[in-house]
């Protein structure tokens, strides 16, 4: 049944509509001083009033990151978590939220799997090669978003194509047996454009498994993740008022880890390997369209997801699961006057498990918001929503968040209040453990939260600007496990400063530092919530040496944080760290470019979370073409 479905969904979208977002139809791409995710619609950046984070195109290309938690983990109000090096099972804690509190697009796609048991989004096979920019809007975020929003959104939209037909490819090797090889095609031809990646990224031995961990004589086994992934976008002008788009990706993982024998307590690092097996793939249609004199802009769109995932434990059996998501909505932004949008808009889901259990739920939310700008100065976003849910019924969340902006002096004070909810994953209501006596809770209620945050930015001069915002974020309600179910009893808060300072002493040298202060503690037993360190500070330095030559060079500190052993045994804090990585690239000619990074240039040793060691120093080097 499933496949008849994705197969009309697809062909739906190819007879009906195509682009992602309004703001991402057609083949112009998004100006850099503008945000997108903050009211979903294209904002500049100064009538913005909550905080992001905009990563470009050209900060992966610097960096030379490949795979995207690499990119987030210098990203103000984060803390990424990765069992180990490429492929290894990774989360983004958010403003000291938990991991299933941040909702993640692809153009336009929400991409979690629901048949994943906390709901979180796995960050570890996503590729970079494709993304044109991702954005981070940080606190909660339901009244534009709906549920899994307490934390903040993550949005990453992909590269589209415009002008001639231009090829790319590119090959990469270096330490841990990595090997990777990236093409791509991007061009317009009259009023179709397109863009379509293949990238296949491999590490064959990445050492995992701390030495101590390991029982007398037992060679470690080094993890292995072998990723395919390919993305197409393409886009169909019909006129000046009407365009129809695809966006569509496909991703075929192999990851080899080293898992746990549980035959002895506490449990010990198997001695042999097991395997996960995934293939995914998304996709998302939409019609965009120009109304009354174009002052209604509207998109309809219809997106579906599903992913399989295979697991071959040699010492604790094999499991398979599945889930998929099918999800239209209408979004119509009006220009109601001089500085006055009103944005409407309605989604309607349903998602589902196939394996290991049958269960499905479907959910419908409408929104409005009132964007507004008074003399240049003032600026205003007032956001509702409600969605109701069959389970368990509705739930109306809002956020306000006004910017004031003082143009002689270059300041902008901004500020917001939002509240955000969670509803519990189709696992928590519906899958039961009779073997371990743990059963599912269909009573589960929502987890809900309410949160702020108020902060400066000053520019200082013309080459260099700061900024300092406090948050503050109370969690409700939340889904915590007993020995035999799951129930709504946890509550936390979570506060904290970020950050910034950014200098460019010439147009050939670009300067940025960030600091993170979290304080999260659970209110239930007063205590520090794990994997969210206090301190966390970053500093980025590049550098135009010629007009050939470039380098890069990013360094992060992450202060200690409380964690469970990796058996679970004990609670510990873990070890700061401090990393180091540096990059350079030089243009052969129009057409060539040879590059090589070295990450963890001082051969830090430090494991996060606990159990699971972190790459050691690493050289890599590859040459790329676009022609």
């Amino acid at each position: 049944m499933r496949n008849s479905v994705s197969y009309s969904v697809l062909a739906f979208c190819f007879l009906v509509a195509p682009s992602a977002y309004a703001e991402t139809s057609g083949s112009d791409a998004i100006p850099e001083n503008v945000i997108v995710s903050a009211t979903r619609i294209a904002t500049p950046v100064q009538q913005v009033a909550s905080s992001v984070t905009v990563i470009t195109a050209d900060d992966i290309a610097a960096s030379q990151e490949r795979m995207l938690p690499d990119v987030l983990k210098t990203v103000p109000g984060l803390n990424l978590v990765q069992t180990g090096g490429p492929g290894g099972g990774t989360s983004v804690f958010m403003r000291g939220t938990n991991a299933n509190h941040t909702k993640v697009y692809v153009d336009g796609i929400e991409v979690s799997d629901p048949s994943i048991a906390n709901g979180a989004f796995d960050f570890s096979q996503l590729q970079t090669n494709d993304i044109e920019r991702v954005e981070v809007l940080r606190g909660p975020q339901s009244g534009l978003y709906g549920s899994d929003a307490i934390g903040g959104v993550i949005n990453i939209i992909t590269k589209s194509g415009n002008g001639p037909t231009a090829f790319s490819a590119g090959l990469e090797g270096g330490s841990f047996a990595t090997f990777n090889q990236m093409g791509g095609i991007s061009g317009s031809s009259g009023n179709f454009h397109y863009a379509a990646n293949l990238d296949h990224f491999h590490s064959g031995s990445t050492p995992v498994t701390p030495s101590n961990a390991l029982a007398p004589g037992e060679k470690r086994i080094d993890d292995y993740d072998d990723n395919l992934s390919a993305s197409t976008k393409l886009g169909l002008d019909i006129s000046n008022a009407f365009d129809l788009g695809l966006a569509a990706r496909y991703e075929d993982t192999h990851y080899h880890y080293t898992g746990d024998d549980f035959s002895t307590f506490p449990s010990v690092p198997a001695a042999v390997q097991s395997k996960q097996n995934e293939t995914g793939y998304a996709l998302r249609g939409t019609a965009h369209f120009l109304t009354f004199a174009d002052s209604v802009d509207t998109t309809l769109g219809i997106a579906y997801n599903d992913s399989e995932r295979h697991y071959i434990d040699p010492l604790n059996g094999n499991s398979s699961y599945g889930g998929n998501r099918t999800k239209s909505d209408w979004q119509s932004n009006v220009a109601l006057g001089t500085g006055e949008t009103l944005v409407v808009g309605a989604e309607a889901q349903s998602e589902g498990i196939d394996k290991p259990i049958s269960a499905s739920r479907t959910s419908e939310g409408v929104f409005g918001e009132l964007q507004s700008a008074f003399n240049d100065s003032f600026f205003n976003s007032l956001a509702l929503r409600y969605d109701d849910d069959g389970k368990y019924g509705g739930k109306a969340t809002y956020r306000v968040a006004p910017a004031y902006v003082i143009a002689d002096t270059g300041t902008k004070l901004k500020a917001s209040y939002g509240t955000g909810f969670k509803s519990p994953t189709l696992d928590e209501l519906f899958h039961s453990y009779p073997s371990f006596g743990f059963f599912a809770n269909p009573n589960l209620k929502p987890e809900t939260s309410s949160g702020y945050d108020a902060g400066i930015e000053q520019a200082l001069g013309s080459r260099a600007s700061s900024g300092l915002t406090y948050f503050n974020e109370r969690i409700s309600n939340l889904i915590a496990a007993t020995f035999t179910t799951s129930v709504n009893v946890g509550k936390a808060q979570t506060d904290g400063v970020e950050a910034f300072l950014s200098y460019n002493p010439s147009d050939s040298w670009k300067l940025r530092a960030d600091y993170t202060f979290t304080d999260a503690n659970d209110q239930t037993t007063h205590s520090e919530l794990l994997r969210r360190p206090k301190n966390k500070a970053s500093l980025d330095a590049r550098w135009q040496a010629t007009d050939k030559l470039f380098f890069d060079a990013t360094l992060l500190y992450v202060g200690r944080w409380k964690d469970f052993t990796r058996s679970g045994s004990a609670e510990l804090f873990a070890s700061s760290y401090t990393t180091l990585d540096v990059a350079a690239e030089y243009a052969v000619d129009q057409d060539w470019t040879v590059f090589g990074r070295i990450t963890n240039v001082g051969d830090d040793d430090y494991q996060t979370p606990l159990g699971f060691l972190q790459p050691a120093r690493a050289f890599y080097a590859g040459l790329r073409g676009k022609f």
